[in-house]
């Protein structure tokens, strides 16, 4: 009989070391690592970047809490210790962002760069770090889709065996959302990638690209998921969401069971709503010249004009250089 992974990598005494954990880890790592590599074209210190994970890690999982338990607070609301609970599951990915998003405005400003900048830098850090996270739900054996059967995966989608036995959960095969999410994140890096060289782009534009991308493929994703949160909503929004899904039902996929009795998936409405805001802010911020700046513009602080960047950043030059100590040293 197969035995699924071990979701203990390894023991230290009575300390447990989850995979899960090591995952997000090597997630947040891979995306800091992707952000001081673009940072350093625009002379930005690493300690910069270093110091928003910091701040941004912490405040992505209060977020991703915050959201869970606001939407299911008819769990909470009797035993709100329940709500630090955070080892028995209970977070989102939106929630996630959100928090992180929050507090990188907050530190952004307070070092006196434009958000939109830096937002820009940290995009494919972002996606990949939610590609490669995806796969703490493989170990877990989670946030999985409907029931499949094992020719599906074997026959119609190839995938080897390792990860075909994973997807056997109490005698049942299921759908492999994170892999799905996970590959279309990848490819969301690599055109990220192909975006921030374009001499057209401006600044903001890769990050709303970002958000896009992520949330077009989380629509249809989302839509197998079995462990979605959701609600029950006007006829018409449930019959609006189920036909813009309805191209995945077209290549023989069936949507996954809504397990709190809803007919609408907060997440599947959030996607939508957040393409159609990111598209009329990149249009509206192109209209009123919100959008001077380029992506390729060198990066400087609010007030400071372009010229003292450069000298600021040519620190970085100098053993023991750093551009924010030069700036420091200036004012």
């Amino acid at each position: 009989m197969f035995l699924a992974i071990n979701p203990i990598a390894f023991a230290i005494g009575p300390l447990s070391v989850r995979w899960y954990g090591i995952i997000l880890g090597t997630a947040a790592l891979v995306g800091l690592l992707l952000a001081i590599r673009e940072g350093k074209r625009f002379r930005m210190s690493p300690d910069f970047f270093m110091d928003l994970v910091l701040i941004g890690v912490p405040s992505a999982i209060v977020g991703a809490r915050i959201y869970y338990v606001a939407f299911k607070w008819e769990d909470y609301q009797d035993n709100l210790w329940k709500v630090f609970a955070v080892w028995e599951g209970g977070i989102a990915i939106y929630g996630a962002l959100i928090g992180a998003i929050i507090a990188a405005v907050i530190y952004v400003r307070r070092k006196g760069y434009s958000f939109w900048r830096i937002a820009d830098i940290c995009a494919p850090g972002l996606i990949i770090g939610q590609a490669i996270g995806r796969w703490g739900n493989f170990i877990n054996q989670e946030a999985h889709g409907g029931p499949v059967a094992e020719s599906f995966l074997r026959n119609n989608l190839h995938l080897p065996d390792w990860l075909v036995n994973q997807m056997l959960i109490e005698g049942q095969y299921y759908h492999p959302t994170f892999l799905y999410e996970s590959l279309w994140n990848i490819v969301g890096l690599f055109l990220l990638f192909v975006l921030r060289r374009r001499s057209f782009l401006r600044a903001g534009e890769l990050f709303f690209s970002y958000f896009i991308w992520y949330s077009i493929g989380r629509f249809f994703v989302e839509g197998l998921r079995t462990d979605s949160l959701d609600f029950t909503g006007p006829s018409w929004l449930a019959a609006l969401m189920n036909g813009m899904w309805s191209p995945m039902k077209a290549i023989g996929f069936e949507p996954g069971f809504m397990t709190y009795g809803g007919n609408v998936r907060i997440s599947q409405l959030l996607a939508v709503l957040i393409v159609l805001a990111a598209i009329a802010l990149i249009v509206v911020r192109r209209r009123t010249g919100a959008a001077s700046e380029r992506y390729s513009d060198p990066i400087v602080r609010i007030g400071q004009a372009p010229e003292e960047a450069s000298e600021a950043g040519n620190a970085d030059t100098r053993p023991g250089g750093s551009k924010e100590a030069d700036v420091k040293a200036k004012e």
